[in-house]
This record gives structure tokens, C-alpha cells and sequence, in this order.
């Protein structure tokens, strides 16, 4: 039987992964070398996890003590990176099977949705449940952490301050598991919900534009 310790698991293996990707794929376009990459994609894996720890007065933070989420962003690492070094060496005008932008976008969507809900689950294994603004806060932390260290890391602007309503795809999922999970709501439901609010909502903005209003 499925426990739900064992979906929050689950869970951050596969957000650990998918940050990985994303931040390999934008190791490619700054041409980091392997070192780089596989640096830049670890801090995107689990560097809102790191956060999310040191808030919840959590120390030394999981992934010290659990070494299994950086095993597991170093083998997504060397994956991608060998998947990238392969696509490089195709002739100009050959398809592949992916697109670097949509396996970006859909790299990231999943390891923000993720780790949003790992999140508010850490928050309230920690004793904060009743907090709400907290959950919350540290839901978005842990979703949106990890990227805004890869993008500082990358020299560029962080991907939240700048396109496609990324905070606030993370500020509703957290929302949505925190109003669920609190109710006589099953925990498992409001992960699932939880993360298809998130994941809708950023492919709803890439895919018609949507940004917030911002200087010019």
C-alpha cells in the first residue's frame, strides 16, 4: 500500500530531478563546462530545500543527512549533460526530439510543483500546521528557491521577477494544498490538486504569454 510518506518521497525525487534538468539546460546556454553544470543543476535541485530547512529551524538540512537527493541530481546531471553533448553533434536542420525551451519550461513546472507541496508538507511535519501564512510562505519558498539560486549562479535575472507569473503559480499550489489538507480533506487529494493548480498555471502562461505588468 501506498503511504502518503512514500508519495512525499516520490515527490521530491522527481522535483530533484526535474530541477536538475533545468538547471543543466541553462548551464547550455551560458557554455558551462561539466563541473558547471552539474554544480548549477545541484544548487537548483536542492537549494529551496536548503532554504525551506534553515526556516523551519531545521539544521543541519536534509540533504546533509539524507544524501540521496544530491546522488540523485548528479546522475540527472550527467544524463542531461550527456544528452546535451549528443544534441550538439547533430547536423544543422536535424529534429530532435525535444525542444530546449519546452524541455526547460516542462522540466521546471514539474520540479516547482513538486517541491511546493514537499514544502507545505515540511512545514507541517514541523509543528506548523496551524500557521497557514507560513505554510505557505515556506511552500514557495522551497518551489521557487532553487531557481532563484540557479539563475544567480548564471549571472542572469531570476526567472520569478521577470516572466511568466512564476511566483505566483507557487504562492496558489501552496495555497490550494494548505486550504485542502487543513479541511477534512484527504492529504493525498490536495498533493494532486496542489500540483495541477501549479503546473496549469504555468503552462497556461507560457503558452499565452502571460506576464505581470513590469517596467519598461
Amino acid at each position: 500500500m501506498v503511504t502518503f510518506d512514500s508519495l512525499i518521497f516520490a515527490l521530491e525525487i522527481i522535483g530533484t530531478a526535474a530541477f536538475a534538468v533545468s538547471g543543466v539546460m541553462v548551464a547550455r546556454e551560458r557554455k558551462m563546462d561539466l563541473f558547471g553544470a552539474i554544480l548549477l543543476g545541484c544548487a537548483t535541485a536542492v537549494g529551496g530545500g536548503v532554504f525551506r530547512d534553515l526556516l523551519l529551524g531545521i539544521t543541519p538540512p536534509v540533504m546533509f543527512i539524507r544524501p540521496i537527493y544530491s546522488e540523485v541530481a548528479v546522475a540527472a546531471c550527467l544524463v542531461q549533460f550527456l544528452l546535451e553533448k549528443r544534441a550538439e553533434r547533430r547536423k544543422p536542420g536535424e529534429k530532435t526530439f525535444l525542444r530546449t525551451e519546452f524541455l526547460l519550461n516542462a522540466a521546471d513546472s514539474v520540479g516547482l510543483a513538486a517541491f511546493v507541496v514537499v514544502g507545505c508538507r515540511t512545514a507541517v511535519n514541523a509543528g506548523f500546521g496551524g500557521n497557514q501564512f507560513l505554510t505557505v510562505f515556506v511552500g514557495t519558498v522551497t518551489g521557487i528557491g532553487g531557481g532563484i539560486l540557479r539563475d544567480m549562479m548564471a549571472g542572469q535575472m531570476p526567472l520569478i521577477f521577470r516572466r511568466r507569473v512564476y511566483g505566483i503559480a507557487a504562492i496558489a499550489g501552496a495555497a490550494v494544498y494548505t486550504t485542502f489538507s487543513a479541511g477534512r480533506g484527504s492529504v493525498v487529494t490536495a498533493a494532486f490538486l496542489s500540483m495541477a493548480v501549479t503546473v496549469a498555471i504555468r503552462i497556461l502562461a507560457i503558452h499565452y504569454r502571460w506576464n505581470l505588468p513590469s517596467f519598461h
